[in-house]
């Protein structure tokens, strides 16, 4: 772009596989040269604290010190170490690996001539977090293992633990010059998570770690050693919050302008302007490429009174408030609007306090870890939510805590509620090619399925009449509890509990990744919160179709030999359920009470793998990190090839399938960033999945369809047909990449539409059978826009009954490859 003018105490990484890679600078011990000591003085006793004075850090000696060690990692207090059977000579290379190792440090803690504690130091740009953690200069990891308690209780010593954190801590600052300290501990150790707290570390986000799941978590060093404060929303301090208002102020601008509901005025050159009807104007840096992208420096944006060039915070709230008229929301929906914008906003405040991995160590993925946990590591990434709405986070429902639990950036994991629902009001639909029986030994344990069973047998019903659906715990908490609490009491309806496995949510918040048993299913349920246009419920009625419907896909799918040479490939939603015994089924007046009680299980892209493949959601190649850096531009670096080359072999896995869906196959399926997971090796993608079959594809063609999936069928002509490719991937994807590529200086706009252009060439040229002729060289096309839908009714967007005829277009779009 032009330029405008205690003995539980746990901080590591767990087993004797962990090595190190390189070291902080400090102190180290040198074999043979008796080492350095540091003493420690803690100027006054903290929290009852019954021993006062220094401590003393000398660098290990493997050989003199690995036998006390050891016996201290042996103890059954130190199990979360994970090196309960380690011996003196396992410990003794594992403390040589350490001091041969230039970016990590091992310290054993006296107390006068008493050994008290072990404690590690690591630089964790280079050591354990190196793909996880965006760590800045100064930043110190730390492991700390104190001394176990002596079994006579007389002789223990209250306050030790915390002792010795404030003395490591101050150790890491003053020796190490650490500017923040970062820790690791297993999310099980409640024990440690409370010393942490006492010394002020604050945990950021949860991160998969070898052999764990661990609380990233940070101190400053200027506040080391003083107690966290008690703040429930850390994430909403105004730096967290800042830079969510810029980015969404700035998504307002481009997208809002985009589909012509403000029109900024060019200054000079790429400097541009808009006044706003309070008389505040706001200017911004911007090039303006083909589709209308707007394209603007995130950093230039800056908003002024009236007549004055001092400079006003930025609101995205303020922002859309002072301009509702313009954008066409109506005065009952504005508040709503406003609503999910802050939702959008406390999100993004969320993902910039977490942190995050960077685009680079997304690009390259994780290596110490196995692929599922590579895969959801990206999706719990994610900054944008979808590339054109604004408001992409409603979430309306959430809580604060439902919110740490569910949201899909906080990358947590959840347990499903599952409930017994009677057979005579239920419909579960399994695949051609399972049973109920194969289904329910798939997807749950012997022995859940034994409890579950034994629940019923409990209370005097019979298993045999009743099919169990999972419900997700928010649903089951605010809906199913309260709306269904007749059915429940007359047990059509019998709750059963959780079952064991965990589950991560995924971008498409309703949909959820077996974390425990990555191969089995995803799950989708119910979950009625307002988020981006819609109540995402889930509807019975749908559900009773779905399985056939995807398996007809499928077989399409599967048997083109063009979609297995370029590696595309469905994931089927092999099973549903819908229960319909409830008071809201007896009236056939259309209701989002219809939609709070069903759920699906989809196919999990883990079994289809080739070796060395990862995956990643096609939506990941539109994120930027913290430091404005975006996925796709580090993927191409990471490939070793050049980005023609690249982007050549993308567009081939993902638009000439989409366009062989289309016009060989009368097919269309949903192609946006999230339903679209790419399949990657070495830095370069080689295949496609595509997901979200049963309620999104669709047949537009007057093709022969078995009675049981006819609800697919929507025809449209071949115009409308060119528009769902112009609509969905030209405008809905392929503008948002070619604007980062463009940006970062990686691929000119006109070298990528040319290459768009190469792509449809190259398709036709293989003379393939078609059952459509699409015009894609049209000089213009009709402009879809998305906002203008939620911005007339963010309670419901489209009539998904007639999504087609709810749809706004304004003007056209020059055809960037007409």
């Amino acid at each position: 772009m032009a330029q405008c003018h205690h003995s539980s105490t746990d901080h590591r990484p767990g087993g004797l596989s962990h090595r190190a890679q390189h070291r902080v600078p400090g102190l180290r011990y040198v074999p043979g040269q008796g080492g350095h000591q540091v003493t420690t003085t803690l100027d006054t006793p903290q929290h009852g604290e019954q021993i006062t004075g220094s401590l003393t850090f000398r660098p290990v000696d493997p050989d003199a010190d690995s036998r006390i060690i050891t016996d201290w990692l042996t103890h059954p207090a130190s199990h979360f170490w994970d090196m309960q059977e380690t011996t003196p000579e396992k410990t003794r290379a594992y403390l040589t690996d350490i001091a041969a190792d230039d970016a990590q440090n091992a310290w054993l803690i006296h107390d006068a001539d008493e050994p008290i504690g072990y404690a590690e130091t690591y630089d964790p740009a280079r050591v354990l977090l190196s793909e996880v953690f965006d760590a800045r200069p100064g930043d110190v990891g730390m492991h700390l293992l104190v001394a176990p308690p002596p079994e006579d209780r007389s002789r223990r010593r209250s306050g030790l633990t915390g002792r010795v954190m404030r003395a490591v801590l101050d150790h890491c600052a003053r020796e190490l010059g650490a500017r923040r300290v970062v820790v690791e501990p297993d999310v099980r150790n409640h024990a440690i998570a409370a010393k942490n707290r006492e010394v002020g570390f604050r945990v950021l986000r949860h991160v998969d770690l070898p052999g764990k799941v661990a609380a990233l978590s940070i101190v400053e060093a200027d506040d080391a050693g003083r107690p966290l404060a008690a703040d429930p929303t850390p994430h909403l301090h105004p730096e967290s919050m800042d830079a969510a208002q810029r980015h969404v102020v700035t998504k307002a601008l481009a997208e809002f302008s985009h589909e012509h509901l403000i029109r900024p005025t060019r200054i000079e050159n790429d400097l541009w302007e808009l006044t706003l009807p309070d008389g505040s104007v706001y200017r911004f840096c911007a090039e303006v490429l083909p589709l209308n992208h707007w394209v603007i420096d995130e950093g230039s944006v800056t908003r002024h009174a009236q007549g004055s060039a001092e400079g006003l915070p930025l609101d995205a709230q303020e922002f859309v408030a002072q301009l509702h008229e313009t954008l066409g929301i109506p005065e009952k929906l504005l508040g709503t609007y406003l609503e999910e914008l802050a939702s959008t906003l406390a999100s993004g405040a969320f993902k910039n306090f977490r942190g995050g991995p960077t685009a680079h160590q997304l690009a390259l993925g994780r290596k110490d870890v196995d692929v599922a946990a590579d895969f959801q590591q990206t999706e719990s990434a994610m900054t944008e939510g979808h590339p054109c709405f604004v408001a992409t986070n409603g979430r309306i429902g959430f809580g604060l805590d439902e919110f740490r639990r569910y949201a899909p950036e906080a990358g947590a994991r959840f347990r499903y509620v599952w409930v017994a629902a009677h057979r005579e009001h239920t419909t579960l639909e399994v695949s051609r090619a399972g049973t109920e029986e194969t289904h329910w030994a798939d997807e749950l344990s012997t022995e859940t399925r034994r409890e579950f069973a034994d629940r019923l047998t409990e209370l005097g019903l019979s298993p045999e009449d009743y099919v169990w659906i999972p419900v997700h715990p928010w649903q089951f908490q605010h809906r199913l509890a309260v709306s269904f609490a007749p059915d429940i009491a007359a047990r059509r309806l019998v709750v059963l509990g959780e079952a064991s496995d965990e589950y991560q949510p995924q971008q498409s918040i309703r949909t959820a990744f077996n974390r425990d048993h990555p191969t089995k299913s995803y799950i989708k349920t119910a979950l009625s919160i307002q988020n981006m246009g819609f109540l995402r419920g889930l509807s019975p009625a749908y559900m009773r179709a779905t399985p056939a419907i995807n398996d007809w896909v499928a077989e399409l799918v599967r048997g083109d030999e063009l979609f297995r040479e370029l590696n595309f490939d469905v994931l089927r939603e092999h099973a549903s359920i819908g229960y319909t015994g409830d008071a809201y089924h007896v009236t056939e007046t259309k209701s989002d009470q219809q939609k709070m009680l069903a759920a699906l299980w989809r196919e999990s892209p883990l079994p289809f793998l080739d070796e060395d493949e990862r995956i990643l959601s096609m939506a990941s190649l539109l994120h930027r990190d913290a430091r404005g850096r975006s996925v796709v531009t580090e993927l191409i670096r990471a490939s070793g090839t050049d980005a023609r080359t690249w982007v050549r072999e993308y567009l081939a896995a993902y638009l000439t399938p989409v366009l062989h869906s289309v016009e060989g196959h009368d097919l269309a399926f949903m192609p946006h960033g999230e339903n679209l997971i790419l399949r990657v090796k070495e830095g370069r993608v080689v295949g496609t999945f595509m997901k979200d079959i049963g309620e999104e594809a669709a047949i537009i063609g007057d093709r022969d369809l078995p009675e049981e999936i006819s609800r697919m069928r929507h025809v449209i002509d071949d115009d409308e047909a060119a528009q769902l490719i112009f609509t969905d991937v030209f405008v809905g994807v392929l503008r948002h990449l070619s604007g980062i590529l463009h940006r970062d200086g990686v691929l000119d706009h006109a070298e990528f539409w040319s290459l768009v252009r190469e792509n449809v060439d190259a398709y036709r040229a293989r003379g393939l059978p078609r059952r459509r002729h699409l015009d894609l060289e049209v000089p213009e096309f009709r402009h879809s826009c998305l906002n203008r839908l939620q911005l007339r009714n963010t309670l419901e967007m489209v009539d998904l009954q007639d999504a087609s005829g709810s749809l706004i277009y304004t003007g056209s779009l020059r055809n960037p490859i007409g």
